[in-house]
């Protein structure tokens, strides 16, 4: 089956789950998250909610020091686009230092 790619990376970019919609929810397996931005259940708002929730979580119980946020770049050769999370999470978590990996 041959994908898309570019069409992959708009619907990361462009389309927003619905909370009300249990199908569009992440979720995660034992290798990694389950879902697809062309279905609405893995895209952007999904990291950053992820994102800020793993800041949220360190913030309350006090935990510092760096964080490292990687990222799987399979479907994402030369991309034209900035992602947001990419800035958000510098302010998301401004006690520790975010390192982007990727």
């Amino acid at each position: 089956m041959l994908v898309d790619v570019d069409r992959l990376i708009d619907a990361y970019y462009d389309l927003h789950p619905d909370p009300s919609i249990a199908s569009q929810a992440v979720a995660f397996g034992t290798s990694g998250h389950r879902g697809s931005s062309l279905k609405t259940s893995f895209n952007e708002d999904h990291i950053l909610a992820t994102t800020e929730a793993i800041c949220r979580y360190r913030k309350g119980r006090g935990i510092t020091g760096p964080l490292f946020i990687g990222k799987d770049s399979h479907a994402s050769p030369g991309r034209r686009r900035a992602p947001r999370s990419r800035s958000w999470s510098r302010t998301a978590c401004p006690s520790s230092s975010i390192a982007p990996t990727g």
